[in-house]
């Protein structure tokens, strides 16, 4: 079957659509906004309150719960309905994305333009999506019980579900743009596996250090606390100890910071490899990418750090992680047999 252009924009689209998704989301999280809405409609929530009555209807739902009671409780309606916008555009964009992707594929598959590879695909990015949207509410239900701020781990899945909803949307497309893919060396493709596997880990991580607001505590670099050693710094917080770089403010954020250590040494030395072999001119233009990119994620980061998480600088921070993704994901494709 000859592949369909519209099919590679209709990808495409969703893979802008979850960049959109992903920055909202961090302005949301950043503006402490995710919790302003306290139920779950998926029809009727679509709209904001559209009246007064409305408004104060869900500004008293909001009361009954931690953030309002423990954090929030000086809050006028004015105030409320400045972070309830965030959370609501964050909502609204994922139901676009369902229907985004659901109409075109049913769309394709009556008009045959999805051959059965592709079809399998689809579907796991249909599930992929689905499971995001219920993480989402699943993340927003653990900071309605006691205390006011969600789970990092819910954070943590949440995010990272909906980066690799990206990166294999993007695979798919970069499939059929290209289907037919030479013999490469495997050895770089193997680290390149590797690569992407510790960027993974290290989004993961990213996710904890913004659900424990780690980000606000020891904002020196490249020591952890000015006139320390690093490791004097990673205080004991939790028992048992290996719990401190899960649990703990300062072991989520050391981890963190010798991740991007690790994430850039792996990009130099793709680099440094490659320019022993035969590459392409797409495998050259991905390689080049992952080293600036990389190497500018890195500044976002220590920037980002040293001024205790502005929001402009938070935000930058994590579309560089996105685009870092993309990036090695285009390079792996590029390197796969």
């Amino acid at each position: 079957m000859k592949t369909n252009k519209y099919v590679i924009y209709w990808l495409f689209l969703g893979c802008a659509l979850i960049f959109i998704m992903v920055l909202v989301g961090g302005i949301t999280r950043l503006t402490h906004s995710g919790l302003s809405m306290s139920d779950y409609k998926l029809i009727s929530g679509t709209l904001p309150p559209m009246n007064e009555l409305e408004w104060q209807e869900a500004f008293d739902l909001y009361k009954q719960y931690p953030e309002y009671q423990k954090l929030n409780y000086h809050f006028t309606l004015d105030d409320f309905k400045s972070i309830y916008f965030w959370e609501w555009f964050h909502r609204v964009i994922g139901r676009f994305i369902g229907i985004v992707f659901i109409v075109p594929f049913v769309f394709f598959l009556i008009t045959k333009k999805l051959d059965r590879p592709t079809i399998k695909k689809c579907l796991i990015l249909l599930f992929m999506g689905g499971f995001q949207g219920f993480l989402g509410w699943y993340m927003v239900k653990s900071g309605l019980v006691d205390r006011p701020d969600v789970s990092h781990y819910r954070l943590a899945a949440h995010l990272t579900t909906a980066f690799l909803t990206f990166a294999y949307s993007f695979w798919v497309a970069l499939d059929l743009i290209y289907p037919s893919k030479k013999e490469i060396n495997k050895g770089i493709r193997n680290l390149l596996q590797i690569g992407l596997f510790i960027l993974i880990v290290q989004i993961v991580w990213g996710a904890f250090v913004a659900g424990l607001d780690a980000g606000f505590i020891h904002n020196h670099w490249p020591l952890m606390s000015e006139g320390k050693l690093i490791h004097e710094t990673v205080y004991i917080e939790q028992q048992p100890f290996l719990k401190n770089f899960i649990e703990g403010k300062s072991g989520v954020q050391f981890i963190h910071r010798y991740l991007a250590y690790i994430v850039v040494s792996i990009v130099i030395f793709l680099w440094y490899k490659t320019r022993k072999i035969k590459r392409t001119a797409l495998q050259d233009t991905g390689i080049n990418a992952l080293l600036v990119l990389v190497g500018l994620q890195f500044l976002l980061g220590v920037f980002t750090l040293i001024y205790a998480v502005p929001l402009w600088l938070g935000l930058a921070h994590q579309i560089g992680a996105f685009f870092l993704l993309a990036a090695m994901t285009f390079t792996l494709h590029r390197f796969t047999k």
